[in-house]
C-alpha cells in the first residue's frame, strides 16, 4: 500500500507539472481561493490508481469521494494542495495522500513534483525525505525559529489566524505564509521549519502530514501541536476541524 501511495502521488505529480505555468480552467472562485479543473483531473487519476489496485477501499478527497466511506481502508487525498499558488504560477504546492486504516493513519506521501522531494511516512516507522532520514530542528529558543502560520480561505478563519501572526512576527526570527499545509508539515517534520499553526484547515490538508510529526520540547517551545490536534482531525468523519484550542495552546506555552 505504502507503494501505490508512492506510485499515485508520482503520477499526480508528473500531472500538476507538465501543466504548471500553463492556462488553467476555473471551476470555481471564493474570495480566498480558487479550483482548477486540474485539481480533478489529479485527484480522478490518484483514484483510479489506488482503487484499481484496491477496489475495496474507499477514497474521500478535497474534490469529491469514491467507494463505500465504511470501509476499514480510506484514502485521503489533496491532489493539489497550494492551488492558488499553482493558479499564479508560484511553484510551491503538492500531492498529499494518506491511508487510515480503522480510523487510524497507517501511511502517508506528500511529494512536491517542482523540486522531486518525497516525504514518506509509515506507522511505527522513521519519516524519511526523497529515502534519508529525517528529524525535527534542534532550535529550542523561540527568538530563533522560523514558524509557518497559515490564514486559511474563509474571513472567519483569516480573523482567527491573522492575530497569532501579528503576535508571533514579533517573537520569532521570521513568520512564513506559504499557502500549502501539507508542505508545512513536512517542513516542520525535516526540520526547515519549527512549527506550522492554522485554524480551519481540512483533513485531506494534514492527514498524510499527521505521519511525519514530531514533537520537540523545551521550556518555552514546541516545534509542532499537540497529539490533540492529530487525534481529533484524524477522527474518522471528520471534514473539518477549528484548532482554536490548539492556537490558545500554543500562544500559552511563548508566553
Amino acid at each position: 500500500m505504502f507503494d501505490a501511495a508512492e506510485n499515485a502521488a508520482r503520477a499526480a505529480g508528473k500531472l500538476l507539472r507538465e501543466n504548471f505555468q500553463r492556462r488553467q480552467r476555473v471551476k470555481s472562485v471564493a474570495a480566498h481561493d480558487i479550483k482548477l479543473e486540474i485539481d480533478v483531473q489529479a485527484q480522478e487519476l490518484i483514484g483510479k490508481l489506488l482503487l484499481e489496485e484496491f477496489p475495496t477501499h474507499a477514497l474521500y478527497g478535497e474534490e469529491g469521494i469514491v467507494g463505500d466511506q465504511s470501509s476499514d481502508h480510506q484514502w485521503i487525498v489533496d491532489p493539489l494542495d497550494g492551488t492558488v499558488n499553482y493558479f499564479y504560477g508560484i511553484p510551491h504546492f503538492c500531492v498529499s495522500i494518506a491511508l487510515r486504516l480503522h480510523k487510524e493513519i497507517v501511511v502517508g506521501v506528500i511529494y512536491d513534483p517542482i523540486r522531486s522531494e518525497m516525504w514518506t511516512g509509515q506507522r511505527g516507522e522513521v519519516s524519511k525525505l526523497n529515502g534519508a532520514p529525517i528529524h525535527v530542528s534542534d532550535r529550542a529558543e523561540l527568538a530563533e525559529a522560523v514558524i509557518s502560520i497559515g490564514l486559511a480561505k474563509t474571513g472567519e478563519t483569516i480573523n482567527t489566524n491573522f492575530p497569532l501572526l501579528q503576535q508571533m512576527i514579533h517573537r520569532v526570527r521570521k513568520c512564513r505564509v506559504l499557502g500549502s499545509a501539507a508542505l508545512d508539515m513536512a517542513y516542520v517534520a525535516c526540520g526547515r521549519f519549527d512549527a506550522y499553526i492554522e485554524t480551519g484547515i481540512s483533513l485531506w490538508d494534514i492527514a498524510a502530514g499527521a505521519l511525519h510529526r514530531r514533537v520537540k520540547r523545551s521550556d518555552r517551545f514546541k516545534t509542532v501541536m499537540n497529539d490533540e490536534f492529530f487525534s481529533r482531525a484524524a477522527r474518522f468523519g471528520v471534514r473539518r476541524f477549528d484548532a482554536a484550542s490548539t492556537v490558545q495552546w500554543f500562544v500559552r506555552l511563548c508566553a
